[in-house]
C-alpha cells in the first residue's frame, strides 16, 4: 500500500512553503533590493501554503484509505554503519498533524494581510511564518531523530526571529533571547536522550529503534543502576518540556506575546509548542516501558494544567490570557500522555489547535478595533461594534472552556476520564489537577469574555492604565512598533477588522465547533492511530474510556450532570457575578488575598529564582573566570607575563653589551663553561 503515496508529492508538502519563504524573504525585503512588492510576496507565501495544504489532505485521504508511507528520500552522510539521512514516514498521526498545520497556518496567513498591513516589515514577516510552516512540517513527516531534531531545533530558530520581529523594541529583544535560551536548555535534554537511543540501537530511524526496545529495556545506565529506558525517555521529555512549555521551562511562552498577533497564534495553536506533545506521541512504544518516566510526565504536565491556570485570572492584557490559558491546556495534553492516553492527547492536541487559534486572532481583531490597546480594563461593550469578533470569540471560549458539543469538551473530557481511569503514581493529584482546572479556565476565559464584549464602554473614560503592547509595561511609550497610537482618540468608537481578518475568523470557528463530535470515534475508539500508537497492556486507560463511550451524543448529553460541566458552569457564573454584576467583589478579593495576588502577580517569582540562580550564577562564576581566568592567567601571567619576562632577560643581557672585547670574551667564556657543564655534569662521573 506504500506505493499509493507519491514520495514525490510529499515533497511539496515542506517544500511549497519554503519557496514562498524564500521569494519573500530575499527578493522583498530592503537588504535584498525589495525586487518584488507587497502582493508578490502575499501571493507565493499563501499559495505556498495553499499547495501544502491540498497536498497534506490528499495525503490524509489516502492514509484513510490503508495508504502509508516510510522511507528515506536523501542520504546526507554514512558513518559507518550509521546512515543520517533525510525521509518522511507517513501515517495517521502524520497526515493529521500535517492537515492542522496547514491550515491553521493558512488563516494565519489570510489574517496577516489585514493584521499587518501598515507594517514596514510585511514581506519579512511573511517570510518567517512560512519558513516556521515548513519546519514544523519537516518535523512531524520525519521517520529519523536527525530530521526530528532538524525541524525541532528549526522552529526555534524561526520562533525567535518572530518573537523579536520588532527588534526596536528592547522588550521584544529580551523575550526572543529568553526563548531561546530556554529552549536550548530543553534541547540540550532532548540530544542527550536522542544520543543515548543511539549509542544502544545503532540508528536513528524510529523503525529501528522501535525493533530493539526490548534490548533498550533490558540495558542498565553504567554505574547507576538506572534503566537506560528511563534516562532516555525522561531526557526526551525534557526536551518537549522546553518546547511545549512544560513546568519549570515555561517561562518563555507568555513573553512570546511580544510578537506580532498572527505568530501569537502560530506558536500557540498549530506549531511549536505542540512538538513536544506530538513527539512524545510517536515514542510511544518506548514510554511504555517506563512506568517512571510516565509519572514524571503526569506530575509535570498537572502542575503545568493547574498552576498556570491560576495566572490567567490575574492578566490584564487580552493576550497574555489567552497565552496562559495555552499553558494550562499544553499540562492537560501533558498529563493525557503521562496516563498512556497518547491518542487522547493527539486529539486535544488538534480540537485545541482551532479554537486556540481562534481565540488569539480574535483578540487581534480586538486590538486592531481599539486602535493597538491590549488592556481589558479599557475595553467593555465591544459586541455591538464588532459583531463576528464577538460571536467567534465566544465559539471559541465556549470551546475552551469544554462545553457539551464543542469540540474542546469531548478531548478535555476524555482527558479527565483517563486521568480518573488511571493507577500510575500521580495519577491522584492529576485528576484534581485537571479537574479543578476546569472552574479555573472557564473563570479566566469569561472574565476576558465579559470584559471585553460586555459592560460598560471603558475606552473613552479616564483610567490610569497602560495602553502598551504590553500590561505589565507601564513605561512604554504610547505608540507601537507600528507608529500607531495606542488607544481610541476621544469620540471615537471601535469597530470591525477588515474581512481577510474577519474571514479566518469563520473558518476557524466552524471545527472548533463541530470537529470534536465528528472525529473523537475514529481517533479515540476505531483504527485511526491503529499501528501508529502503542498502548501497554499495563496501562488500561484507554480501555476503560472505550467501555465507558455509547457515541458523541450520548456522550455530549451525559456531561450535562458530571462533575467538569458543573465546575465549568460555576466558574462562568463567578465570572459573571465579579464582573457584570459586582465588580467591587474582585477588589475585596485582591484587598484580602493580596500576598496571593503577589505571588501570582510575579509569577510564582520563577523569572526572578532564574535571574538570580542561573543567571546569576553564571555572571558569578563569567566574572571568576574572567577575572581569575582572562586578566589574571592569560592576560596577567602568559601574555603580559611573557612579556615582563622578556624584558627582564633583554634588560640583564643588555648590560653585557657594553662595546669592550674583554667583556664580550667573558660572557663567551661562561657560555662554553655552562654548555660543559649542562652535557658533562662533572658532579655525576
Amino acid at each position: 500500500m506504500a506505493g499509493q503515496i507519491n514520495p514525490n508529492l510529499l515533497l511539496a508538502v515542506p517544500l511549497a512553503p519554503l519557496a514562498g519563504s524564500a521569494i519573500a524573504g530575499l527578493l522583498g525585503t530592503k537588504f535584498f533590493g525589495n525586487v518584488v512588492g507587497r502582493k508578490v510576496s502575499t501571493v507565493a507565501t499563501i499559495a505556498g501554503v495553499f499547495i501544502a495544504l491540498v497536498v497534506s489532505v490528499m495525503t490524509l485521504m489516502d492514509v484513510l484509505g490503508g495508504a502509508t508511507f516510510n522511507g528515506d528520500l536523501y542520504t546526507w552522510m554514512t558513518v559507518g554503519t550509521l546512515k543520517m539521512t533525510v525521509g518522511f514516514q507517513i501515517d495517521s498521526l502524520s497526515a493529521m498533524m500535517m492537515c492542522v498545520v496547514t491550515f491553521v497556518s493558512l488563516c494565519v496567513h489570510v489574517y496577516t494581510i489585514g493584521y499587518m498591513a501598515e507594517d514596514e516589515g510585511y514581506n519579512r514577516f511573511f517570510s518567517y511564518i512560512s519558513l516556521f510552516t515548513f519546519s514544523m512540517l519537516m518535523l512531524v513527516m520525519s521517520n529519523n531523530f536527525l530530521q526530528l531534531f532538524f525541524g525541532w531545533e528549526a522552529v526555534g530558530l524561526v520562533s525567535y526571529l518572530l518573537i523579536g520581529f520588532w527588534y526596536t523594541r528592547p522588550t521584544a529583544i529580551f523575550a526572543n533571547l529568553k526563548a531561546f535560551l530556554v529552549n536550548r536548555v530543553g534541547d540540550f535534554g532532548f540530544i542527550l536522550g536522542i544520543g543515548l537511543l543511539l549509542a544502544y540501537t545503532g540508528t536513528m530511524h524510529y523503525d529501528g529503534v522501535f525493533a530493539q526496545r526490548d534490548t533498550v529495556a533490558a540495558a542498565i545506565m553504567p554505574g547507576t543502576g538506572w534503566p537506560v529506558i528511563t534516562a532516555a525517555c525522561i531526557c526526551l521529555f525534557i526536551g518537549a518540556m522546553g518546547k511545549s512549555a512544560q513546568f519549570p521551562l515555561h517561562v518563555w511562552l507568555p513573553d512570546s506575546m511580544e510578537g506580532p498577533t498572527p505568530i501569537s497564534a502560530l506558536i500557540h495553536a498549530a506549531t511549536m509548542v505542540t512538538a513536544g506533545i506530538f513527539m512524545v506521541s510517536r515514542m510511544s512504544p518506548l514510554f511504555e516501558l517506563s512506568d517512571t518516566a510516565l509519572s514524571f510526565v503526569i506530575v509535570i504536565g498537572a502542575i503545568t494544567a493547574l498552576f498556570m491556570g491560576f495566572l490567567g485570572i490575574i492578566q490584564n492584557d487580552i493576550k497574555r490570557v489567552v497565552a496562559y490559558s495555552t499553558l494550562s491546556q499544553l499540562g492537560y495534553m501533558t498529563v493525557a500522555l503521562g496516563v498512556s492516553a497518547y491518542n487522547v492527547a493527539v486529539f486535544h492536541l488538534m480540537t485545541h489547535a482551532f479554537f486556540k487559534a481562534l481565540l488569539f486572532l480574535g483578540a487581534g481583531s480586538v486590538i486592531i478595533g481599539m486602535h493597538h490597546d491590549q488592556d481589558m480594563r479599557n475595553m467593555g461593550g465591544l459586541r455591538k461594534y464588532m459583531p463576528i469578533t464577538w460571536i467567534t470569540s465566544l465559539l471559541g471560549s465556549l470551546a475552551l472552556i469544554g462545553t457539551p458539543f464543542f469540540s474542546g469538551f469531548y478531548s478535555k473530557d476524555s482527558i479527565i476520564e483517563a486521568v480518573a481511569a488511571s493507577h500510575l503514581w500521580g495519577s491522584g493529584f492529576a485528576y484534581f489537577a485537571v479537574l479543578a482546572g476546569v472552574f479555573v479556565t472557564a473563570f479566566y476565559s469569561f472574565r476576558m469574555y465579559f470584559l471585553v464584549f460586555h459592560g460598560k464602554e471603558r475606552w473613552n473614560e479616564p483610567h490610569a492604565v497602560s495602553h502598551g503592547h504590553d500590561s505589565d509595561a507601564h513605561d512604554e511609550e504610547e505608540t507601537d512598533a507600528h507608529g500607531h497610537h495606542h488607544g481610541l482618540a476621544p469620540g471615537d468608537k471601535p469597530h470591525e477588522s477588515p474581512w481577510v481578518v474577519t474571514l479566518p475568523l469563520i473558518l476557524l470557528a466552524i471545527p472548533s465547533v463541530v470537529i470534536g463530535y465528528l472525529t473523537i470515534n475514529p481517533m479515540l475508539f476505531g483504527d485511526f492511530f491503529k499501528g501508529v500508537i502503542y498502548v501497554g497492556e499495563n496501562h488500561p486507560a484507554m480501555e476503560e474510556l472505550a467501555h465507558e463511550f455509547h457515541g458523541a451524543l450520548a456522550m455530549g448529553i451525559h456531561a450535562f450532570t458530571s462533575a467538569p460541566f458543573i465546575l465549568g458552569l460555576v466558574g462562568v457564573a463567578a465570572a459573571y457575578y465579579c464582573y457584570m454584576v459586582n465588580p467591587r467583589v474582585p477588589a475585596a478579593f485582591y484587598n484580602a488575598l493580596r500576598p496571593i495576588y503577589t505571588l501570582l502577580d510575579n509569577k510564582y517569582y520563577m523569572d526572578k529564582f532564574n535571574d538570580v540562580v542561573f543567571a546569576g550564577g553564571a555572571r558569578l562564576i563569567g566574572g571568576g573566570l574572567w577575572n581569575v581566568g582572562d586578566r589574571g592567567l592569560i592576560d596577567g601571567l602568559v601574555v603580559n607575563g611573557s612579556a615582563k619576562l622578556v624584558g627582564v632577560f633583554a634588560a640583564l643581557t643588555r648590560k653585557f653589551q657594553t662595546g669592550y672585547i674583554y667583556h664580550y670574551a667573558f660572557v663567551m667564556i661562561v657560555g662554553v663553561l655552562a654548555t660543559l657543564l649542562y652535557f658533562f655534569p662533572f658532579w655525576q662521573a
